[in-house]
């Protein structure tokens, strides 16, 4: 049949279909009215996605590919896509992982230079997959989200957006909103008296000034987290005297997996960048080194021996560390087990410690001078310069106003916010604000497994909702409450289990010893992976379109055609294949292949 006859043969059934002859509505039987279209026509579905990191250029590359007709916008507020990559330029900044598992699974780079990639090739590699898979056309740079207000009455979400250079404001409205913004996005200084008389060199770690020259300074650096730990080994090196304040005490580790980590670069050999030339043995590589971040699980288990090992490894490398300053170790080593906090390999950090030039000041800060830290011991040190690895926002509330009805997210996830605590579903949204997603959002990755696996699972669920979304008549889609309460009772009852609630300050519950753990999912990477796969869609409540007059349900299903049936070109037998590409596992389950 040819594409002309096909074409006829489907107008002339859909006049069949909608005649007043045989409508139901004409014998009184039903109202119904039959949509006239394929039942595979989705409609296009307005989506923006705010922060191109490593989760919004995953977004970028993935909802083209598994979201048809997606009308897809990501808003970055830097000059360039990256996220914390683009934002973190300060001495010694590296991946604490293996580059080969911080990469993404459908794109490996083979040529890394070091194992432990600095923070330059960290950007590059992840702005060229931008480039290699055709982002950057979905993205607009210099473009701060100023708020997100569901309006309601149109079942759509306008977002304020804040252009970084033309400093305008432009209102722009989406059917569906979805964030990306990362975890340590929004740095923010420490609050204590007299920082702003300080009128020395005062920089965030996050916020470093690449002009800014410590040779022979006196210099204070304040923290002990990730970047704390990276920074202060390379500034002892060449300052003149540095102070390092760190009240909170530590464990430091060899590697989070894989081979441990040594303080000066672990480059590649020749040998090694040739033999990953080839695929065969460049995946076998990958599968070794990526296979022992999916098995470091049990280590977090409160009790278990893996934890208890791991206490008695640590404690050992920090000795062996120390041995300059054997008296560090008790002021260092924490009363709480390994991965209540989280890990840091922090090669080179004990050494600098046990450095002449080097103060390791546990004593509170008591407020800033013009030239000064003093400390509440009385003491006072000046300083030509304060860098401060404080942190971030860690309580995951949106750094943002996100409004549904009375409700703002940037203040009900705060502590004494309306919830409390960052409530969601899964991590993936909250009940009361219809057609918003998180990707990294709060309880949404496991404590195994690597950060790009666990991103590119999460924009897959989204995107097996957003296809129900855009197939099936529906207006707007949100998590039930019961569902959403089910799901924190279950992260209740669960952690407790782990270390993660003993009495340590951590990311992980907002920095609040002891308090709701809602940075990790509630047990292993792979377990997140398996309950994502399959969506529960009877956890969510559905509004259709307004089109959809008769609320039938299955009014999407039109005019019971499909759109290859008119082409007389497709192939309506997709499932026929040699016999040995057959896989009875996932046979006839692709969405795609239809």
């Amino acid at each position: 049949m040819s594409e002309v006859q096909a074409r006829e043969r489907l107008e002339s059934i859909s006049r069949h279909l909608t005649s007043e002859k045989i409508t139901a509505e004409g014998d009184g039987r039903s109202k119904l009215k039959l949509e006239d279209h394929p039942v595979d026509v989705v409609r296009s579905l307005k989506v923006a996605v705010v922060g191109a990191g490593i989760s919004g250029i995953t977004a970028g590359v993935l909802f083209p590919a598994k979201v048809p007709g997606i009308n897809l916008t990501i808003y970055e507020k830097n000059k360039d896509v990256g996220g914390t990559w683009v934002e973190n330029i300060y001495p010694g900044v590296r991946c604490d992982v293996p580059a080969n598992v911080y990469q993404s699974t459908y794109s490996p780079k083979t040529q890394w230079s070091e194992e432990f990639a600095q923070g330059h090739e960290i950007r590059a590699y992840w702005q060229n997959l931008a480039k290699k898979h055709d982002v950057y056309k979905y993205i607009q740079l210099g473009k701060k989200i100023e708020s997100a207000q569901w309006d309601a009455a149109e079942s759509k979400w306008a977002l304020h957006i804040y252009d970084v250079k033309n400093q305008d404001v432009r209102i722009e409205k989406f059917d569906i909103l979805i964030t990306a913004i990362g975890r340590f996005n929004d740095w923010k200084l420490p609050n204590y008296p007299g920082i702003d008389e300080y009128e020395g060199h005062l920089r965030h770690s996050s916020n470093w000034d690449p002009t800014f020259d410590p040779a022979g300074k006196r210099v204070a650096v304040i923290g002990n987290g990730a970047s704390g730990i990276q920074v202060v080994p390379e500034l002892q090196k060449v300052v003149k005297h540095l102070d390092h304040y760190a009240r909170s005490r530590t464990w430091i580790a060899g590697s989070l997996g894989g081979r441990d980590r040594k303080a000066e670069p672990m480059y590649f050999s020749k040998e090694q960048l040739k033999n990953f030339e080839d695929p065969e043995k460049y995946l076998e590589f990958r599968k070794a080194l990526e296979n022992t971040y999916w098995k470091r699980f049990g280590a977090q288990i409160r009790g278990s021996k893996e934890n208890l090992a791991a206490r008695e490894e640590f404690k050992e490398l920090m000795r062996r560390r120390l041995v300059d300053k054997p008296e560090l170790l008790d002021a260092i080593v924490p009363d709480f087990s390994p991965h209540c906090r989280r890990l840091t390999p922090g090669p080179g950090y004990l050494e600098a410690l046990s450095k002449d030039n080097v103060s390791f000041i546990r004593d509170r800060i008591k407020r800033f001078t013009k030239t000064d830290i003093e400390t509440v011991d009385g003491v006072h040190r000046p300083v030509d310069a304060v860098i401060c690895s404080t942190g971030a926002n860690i309580d995951y509330a949106f750094p943002f106003p996100v409004l549904s009805g009375d409700v703002n997210l940037a203040t009900a996830w705060k502590p004494d916010g309306e919830f409390g605590f960052p409530y969601s579903y899964l991590g993936i949204g909250t009940p009361g604000f219809p057609n918003l997603f998180f990707i990294h959002g709060p309880n949404s990755a496991g404590a195994s497994g690597t950060l790009p696996h666990a991103v590119e699972n999460q924009i897959t669920y989204i995107s097996k909702l957003l296809r129900k979304v855009s197939s099936q008549g529906i207006r707007t889609i949100v998590p039930k409450k019961e569902a959403a309460d089910d799901f924190v009772e279950y992260c209740d009852t669960y952690f407790p289990t782990t270390v993660l609630t003993e009495e340590c300050s951590s990311w992980s519950n907002g920095g609040i010893p002891g308090g709701r753990i809602h940075g990790h999912w509630p047990g292993s990477s792979a377990h997140s992976t398996f309950i994502k796969r399959s969506p529960r869609f009877e956890d969510f409540d559905y509004e259709l379109l307004n089109d959809y007059k008769s609320k039938n349900r299955f009014a999407y299903w039109g005019n019971g055609w499909t759109t290859k049936e008119l082409d007389p070109d497709s192939d309506l037998t997709p499932y026929l294949k040699p016999p040995e590409k057959v896989d009875l596992r996932d046979w006839h389950e692709s969405w795609w292949d239809l």
